[in-house]
Parts: structure tokens; C-alpha cells; sequence
């Protein structure tokens, strides 16, 4: 019957076994060694023997140790000094200690906890006890080295993770210096008229684009634009609306027509603008849409032509600082195939200009619940309206990121300044 039993005994614990495979007994009396390995042995245990601490740390030093036995009262090398020495040494893992003693005391026994050990056994040691004892340290064990293998994973994981970030972040910063790019000038003087441009990121690259158009001696356009979403398709979107619109031929552009005596004129912004809904539609394959105020101007008499495809209203201002919004809605290219798109014709005086802003503007939040809205926009244009030029754009940027409580802007700002001096 007791022979039933330690076989049985002995393949539960090799069922349950794993991780312990080598178990050191630290005992000064021989036969207390003896007995306790020859339990272990017949459990399948790799098991090294040491007579005194000393000979104990050099096993462990030179093998791989799962699990110690240990006793508490030792000469030289006490077992509690052991542990100590035991849990200083640089392991892959860790490693279950228990401690044999005839102490009682519930000091002493804190004591031996305090230092590091796992577990005790009281003397003399009962065979059921001990294999009980080490089922309970296989399965911390067990725990444990499974986090540490899972937690090995995650930071290999984290480690691939954060080059593929380090390898897309430097990807995406030269995304945004070629998608700066095309916007070449970001101020130009036609004389009687001046341009200024804005052109703002929420992230590394936006979806947001604003330029003018060279068209000829008296004419040229402008046109701002706003991509459905945020990130990398959207900036792709704008980089390739930027090939229609910024060529300087009407085989490149196409805002440009050439006339009858071979010259440049600019083609009416809302048949540009069904031509692109078409493009947008057959020819692309996304469900991306934008909005967009394309508009040709002549510097010669002050005559402003514009389609608005779902753009903000943009604002005439006069020469005494007040402004208004004018426009007429209109809706985004390539979100329906039938959409129309009309013409807006305003003649500026001189001294008046044009502001073209994107959503972002009016939307942009006040570090709370509350946005800037097209009633801020207005009183903000109107604060600074003696600013001309690109130190227009660098007061109203100020001005932004104070209501905004200098937080990130959560989307690209962009902005048109058209000035007519006539």
C-alpha cells in the first residue's frame, strides 16, 4: 500500500513538474541529506547535496538552481545567511527557497520571511509534507516564469513597435517637409494685390492645402482646401489636387484656359470645380471628399470670381477694419455625382481684402467646452486689421494659441489674405 502510494506520489509530481528540475539539499547532517534526496530522487528531481552554505553557493554559482532546501541552523554559514547570499546572485529566474527548522517562534519565522525565504518544513520532515511543499513553489514558479516570458515578449514586442514608430515618425517628417513644399511661396506682391498664405499641420502632415495661381499679366487665382480626415491619405489627396491646380499652363492647371489669342485666362472656378467632383468620382478610387473656395482675381478693376464647395464663408474686410462673411455654401467635391457648383462674383474696392480660413480656424477650441466660431473669427480679423501681409497671419496665429491656452490644435489651419490696393 505505501508502496502505491509514493508511486503515485511520485507521477502526480512529475505531471505537475516543469519548471523545477534541479534541487539543492543543504544540510550538515548527512543523513538528513540522504533521506531528503532520496525522496526527491524518486520524484524525478535532478538533486545536488552541499554538507554547509559555503559549498552551497559555489552549486549555486556553477548550476542552474530551481528550487533550495535548506537547513535554518548550520555551522559556519547559518541558513538564513545562505538566503541572504542566495538572493544577491544574478539569476535568469527565480528561485524558491524553503527553509527546515525546528523553530517555532513567530519572530524567527518573520524573520526568515524578512530575508527571503519562501516557505518552511519543521523537522523532521514528513515525505507528503515536502512534496506538498514543492507543488506549492512549482506553481509560483510556474506563475513566475511565465510573467517573465510573457513580460519578455511584451518588451520585445514594445522594442519592434517603437522602431517601427522611430522608422514612420522620420517618414512622416519628411511627409511634411515635401508636403510644405508645395506651397513654394508663401507670399507674393502683384503689384496692386498681394497674397499671403497659411498653412498649418495639427500633426506631422494635414490634409489641408492653400496656394495662387499665376494666370496673366492682370489675373491670377487662389484657392484653399480641405480633405475629408486627418493623416497620410489625406495628405496624399492634397498633394495630388496640388498637380491639377498649381501648374502655370492649361495643359498643367485646371483653373487655366488658353483664350483666342493664345493667352492665358482662368476658366470659371465652378466648372473647375465639376471637373474635379468628376475626377474625385470615376477616377479615384477613395472615399475621401473635400471642400474647397476657388477663386481668380483681377488686380486691374478689383473683380473677385469664386466657387465655394462647402468651404467656410470667406470674409471681405474693408479698408476701416470691418468685416463681413460672404459666399453662398455650396457642396464638398466628390461626395455626389450629380453635385452643381456656382459662381460668386464681388468687386473690391481699394484697400479691401479677402480672408479664405478653413474649419479649423472657427472650430478651433478655447482650452474648454467652448470654439472661436465664425463670431470670434470675425472679432479676432478685426482686432488686427491693421496688420498686413505675413505679419497679419503671425499676430493672428499669436492670438489663436492664446484663446486656445496654447494647447496643440486638434485640426490644420489654414488661411488665405488677398489684399487689393488698387
Amino acid at each position: 500500500m505505501a508502496i502505491a502510494q509514493e508511486k503515485h506520489a511520485y507521477l502526480q509530481a512529475v505531471s505537475e513538474r516543469g519548471v523545477v528540475n534541479n534541487v539543492l539539499v543543504v544540510d550538515d547532517s548527512r543523513a538528513q541529506r540522504r533521506i531528503l534526496s532520496s525522496y526527491l530522487g524518486r520524484w524525478g528531481y535532478m538533486v545536488f547535496e552541499a554538507a554547509t552554505g559555503e559549498e552551497a553557493m559555489e552549486i549555486c554559482r556553477s548550476e542552474s538552481i530551481d528550487l533550495v532546501v535548506s537547513d535554518w541552523m548550520m555551522p559556519g554559514m547559518s541558513g538564513l545567511e545562505f538566503c541572504q547570499e542566495f538572493r544577491q546572485l544574478e539569476r535568469e529566474y527565480y528561485g524558491y527557497f524553503i527553509l527546515l527548522t525546528s523553530k517555532s517562534d513567530k519572530a524567527e519565522v518573520a524573520q526568515g520571511l524578512d530575508i527571503g525565504a519562501d516557505d518552511f518544513l519543521t523537522k523532521p520532515v514528513a515525505g507528503d509534507e515536502l512534496l506538498a511543499r514543492i507543488r506549492a513553489g512549482e506553481r509560483i514558479l510556474r506563475m513566475e516564469r511565465e510573467l517573465t516570458e510573457k513580460n519578455r515578449l511584451v518588451s520585445s514586442t514594445l522594442t519592434e513597435i517603437s522602431e517601427l514608430y522611430d522608422s514612420l515618425d522620420r517618414d512622416l517628417v519628411e511627409a511634411r517637409k515635401l508636403q510644405q513644399s508645395l506651397v513654394r511661396e508663401r507670399f507674393r506682391d502683384f503689384s496692386s494685390a498681394q497674397v499671403s498664405l497659411l498653412l498649418r499641420p495639427s500633426g506631422h502632415v494635414g490634409g489641408d492645402l492653400v496656394g495662387f495661381i499665376p494666370i496673366n499679366e492682370h489675373q491670377f487665382g487662389i484657392f484653399s482646401i480641405d480633405v475629408s480626415g486627418h493623416g497620410i491619405a489625406s495628405a496624399l489627396m492634397t498633394a495630388r489636387l496640388a498637380a491639377y491646380l498649381t501648374g502655370s499652363t492649361a495643359e498643367q492647371n485646371l483653373a487655366i484656359q488658353v483664350g483666342e489669342d493664345g493667352g492665358h485666362l482662368p476658366r470659371s472656378p465652378s466648372e473647375v470645380a465639376a471637373n474635379l467632383n468628376r475626377l474625385m468620382l470615376e477616377e479615384m478610387e477613395t472615399d475621401l471628399y473635400f471642400t474647397m473656395i476657388l477663386g481668380h482675381f483681377n488686380r486691374m478693376t478689383g473683380d473677385f470670381v469664386m466657387t465655394q464647395c462647402g468651404h467656410p464663408n470667406p470674409i471681405r474686410q474693408s479698408s476701416k477694419g470691418v468685416a463681413t462673411y460672404f459666399g453662398s455654401g455650396g457642396l464638398p467635391v466628390g461626395l455626389l455625382p450629380f453635385a452643381e457648383f456656382q459662381d460668386v462674383h464681388i468687386t473690391l474696392a481699394p484697400g479691401e481684402r479677402i480672408l479664405v480660413f478653413s474649419d479649423g480656424v472657427t472650430e478651433c477650441p478655447d482650452g474648454g467646452d467652448g470654439m472661436l466660431g465664425e463670431e470670434g473669427l470675425i472679432e479676432m480679423c478685426h482686432k488686427i486689421s491693421t496688420e498686413t501681409g505675413n505679419g497679419f497671419f503671425d499676430t493672428f496665429l499669436w492670438d489663436l494659441n492664446n484663446f486656445n491656452k496654447d494647447k496643440d490644435f486638434p485640426d490644420d489651419i489654414s488661411a488665405i489674405l488677398l489684399e487689393y490696393s488698387g
